[in-house]
């Protein structure tokens, strides 16, 4: 008999503590990791939560049980564990963290070599299995461990994506939400020309403002307030593990994240001239529009980021974004960055003379979206082919790649189930027609909820 291990999700590790996750959970996954990809040396890192210190000094345990080598790089975002495994060309990387999630929650990011991801069609089931058997025979030479600060190397190679001598000196509320990019920011600062007003700057797993998701219209209105009062040029806010940034405009509007893939694909194939971008299929025209105006391969792709690393790497793609703020970059391993994109946009932003509404208002108006709905429904499989019975004798094109996207010449969407929850995800946009893109939004949301 083995026991029942239900932390695994589709794409990582998250659970609440300590009856989903706890120590001898994460010893357990240390020592599965091991037998599964059998490294030398593994890096390990661990996010800002209460609970993220001793998982690490658990799972690092399992780990040099199992005779491997531990790099520890002590608390970090998640992007670092990625950075410090391909830097130190390390045989994998792990980093405790449960990004968004409750405070009463913990979790798991793991790769492999080069910061390939592990997930649940590439290992991380054999990894659940093999924690659940819970049947290990020690190394006859156990691990060692090193302790390592790759801050500084990390800092230097976020530098190298602008030109820090042309940057225009801007304005910038940054909100941390009390999780772990404030201390990257003071790293950061001293080579910026940038004034930054740091909002709930400290990292404090209490969460004392809130668990650190700035997709929760509640937790915005600290940061627009700090716009206003000082009269900054923009704002970004992070998630807890700092993989996802999001922008405020200077007025404080909040910036949906699929107008900055658009943003983004358009500084990337201005620098590379013929690239693929990859983007997932929830909202797609405004990027498709500009990839190809900017000669440019739009490449669609499940979404998920083990799906979207996995066709980067295979395109050979130069970027790669989804709407829900998680960019993705080939000289940052192919792996998503939270703090990449928001140096990109000040850049832009310089370079352009340009504020960040300006850069992105005709694209707004173009492609008017409805951002990500969720409803939670019972049957969501049963809800999407109702959906699609509904609407298929209007559709022009119709496509499965993830969920149902139907699109209907003047506007489209796309329903999907979620990876982790009962939960169904709908996203909808026009051409150019605000009034028409809220109508359809409240006639299929009408249909979800009958």
């Amino acid at each position: 008999m083995s026991d029942q291990i239900s932390c695994f999700k589709a794409y990582d590790i998250r659970g609440r503590i300590p009856d989903q996750l706890n120590v001898d959970i994460a010893y357990r996954i240390g020592r599965a990791y091991v037998d599964f990809l059998a490294p030398a040396v593994v890096v390990v890192g661990y996010d800002i939560r209460l609970t993220s210190r001793e998982l690490s000094d658990a799972l690092i345990a399992g780990l040099i049980d199992g005779g491997v080598d531990v790099i520890n790089i002590g608390q970090c975002g998640t992007e670092e564990v990625y950075f410090a495994t391909s830097h130190l060309k390390a045989d994998g990387g792990i980093v405790v963290t449960a990004s968004h999630n409750p405070r009463d929650y913990n979790g798991m990011k793991l790769v492999r070599e080069e910061s390939k991801p592990i997930s649940g069609d590439s290992g991380l089931n054999d990894i659940k299995r093999l924690a659940e058997l819970n049947d290990f025979a020690d190394a006859e030479v156990k691990g060692s461990i090193l302790q390592q600060d790759t801050k500084p190397d990390y800092i230097k190679h976020l530098l190298g994506y602008v030109d820090v001598q042309a940057l225009a000196p801007l304005k910038i509320v940054c909100n941390a939400g009390n999780g772990g990019a404030g201390p990257i920011i003071d790293l950061l600062q001293g080579n910026l020309p940038f004034e930054f007003i740091k909002l709930h700057h400290t990292a404090d797993g209490n969460f004392p403002n809130g668990v650190p998701n700035p997709l929760l219209v509640e937790n915005r209105q600290p940061t627009i307030d700090a716009i206003e009062a000082n009269d900054a040029d923009l704002a970004i806010a992070w998630d807890g593990d700092f993989d996802r940034c999001f922008f405020f405009d200077a007025d404080g509007r909040f910036i949906e994240g699929y107008y900055i893939v658009g943003l983004l694909a358009q500084v990337f194939l201005e620098k590379h001239p013929g690239a693929g971008i990859v983007h997932d299929p929830r909202l797609t025209w405004n990027t498709i529009e500009i990839v190809e105006a900017n000669g440019g391969n739009a490449i669609l792709c499940k979404t998920g980021h083990a799906f979207i690393k996995e066709r980067m790497r295979a395109e050979d793609a130069v970027y790669g974004g989804e709407m829900s703020a998680h960019h993705y970059f080939k000289d940052f391993f192919y792996c998503d960055s939270g703090m990449v994109p928001w140096l990109l946009v000040a850049e832009l932003m310089g370079a352009q003379r340009k504020s960040l509404s300006e850069l992105v208002n005709e694209r707004m108006a173009a492609f008017p979206a409805s951002g990500e709905i969720n409803n939670t429904i019972d049957d969501p499989a049963q809800l999407i082919e109702t959906i699609e019975q509904t609407y298929i004798g209007q559709a022009d094109q119709v496509d499965h790649t993830d969920g149902l996207s139907m699109s209907f010449g003047d506007w489209r969407f796309n329903v999907r189930m979620s990876n982790t929850e009962p939960l169904v995800r709908l996203n909808v946009e026009s051409r150019g027609d605000e009034d028409l893109m809220r109508t359809r939004t409240e006639e299929l949301l009408k249909l979800i909820k009958s």
